[in-house]
């Protein structure tokens, strides 16, 4: 973010920050300081849905900005453009957060930096029982910010992905992929004439990933579970 910071001052660009599975993050600047993902470039993104860090109970999202003219045009555009009731400034949309879902929000907001640090938990036992496989990597950590683990996802290597899923599936384990097809591929993009190749490493990640289970409410014994059956699975390979 410094770096990018640095070349948006260079070229007077505005930064936003996509803050949808961040929220509660740290990032380290290199004299050592750290500020809130979100908080570092001119907006910050954060979504609500209900399986992020902080989710509400049907859809929603908020815009973070410390800049006074950004916070009164961005309040205008999520009500239909106005500023004053029925005088519209601009073309605007209605993106106005529901009445209950922001008072549930309130609520768990008080929650969320031990909803961050269960995850962290999580993630500390994972670490632990599945570092070291010659069959995965676990998630790398940067130096330049913490994680609080939205996901938990494993880099496969030398495994079928489709027969480690069935395997855990059939034990009642439940895995996910995100997200098993890049966009320079998806036919939204077609008109930008990418081909498989183009991004090799983005490809890599999408056809080796895969994401165990993750959330505030993991127990011990269900982890113990989790990482048992993955290491039953590689012992028989």
């Amino acid at each position: 973010m410094e770096a990018i910071s640095e070349l948006a001052g260079k070229y007077n660009l505005f930064v936003i920050e996509d803050t949808a599975q961040a929220l509660g993050t740290n990032y380290i600047f290199s004299d050592r300081t750290e500020k809130k993902a979100g908080t570092i470039g001119n907006i910050g993104c954060v979504s609500f849905f209900p399986s992020k860090n902080l989710g509400c109970y049907g859809d929603g999202g908020a815009i973070i900005t410390n800049d006074s003219y950004l916070a009164e045009k961005l309040n205008s555009i999520v009500n239909h453009g106005m500023s004053i009731k029925y005088h519209y400034d601009r073309v605007g949309v209605n993106s106005r957060l529901d009445s209950l879902q922001a008072a549930i929000l309130r609520v768990k907001l008080k929650h969320l930096d031990e909803y961050n640090r269960a995850r962290q938990a999580a993630a500390e036992f994972y670490d632990a029982e599945l570092k070291g496989s010659e069959y995965f990597d676990i998630p790398h950590r940067s130096r330049f910010s913490t994680h609080i683990f939205h996901q938990y996802t494993l880099t496969l290597k030398g495994i079928n992905r489709k027969d480690f899923m069935e395997f855990l599936k059939s034990r009642g384990v439940p895995t996910m992929v995100y997200y098993p097809s890049p966009l320079h591929l998806q036919p939204a993009y077609s008109y930008l004439n990418y081909k498989p190749g183009d991004f090799p490493q983005t490809e890599f990640l999408c056809d080796h990933v895969v994401s165990l289970p993750m959330h505030t409410e993991l127990e011990n014994d269900q982890m113990r579970y989790i990482t048992d059956t993955i290491l039953e699975f590689v012992h028989k390979l």
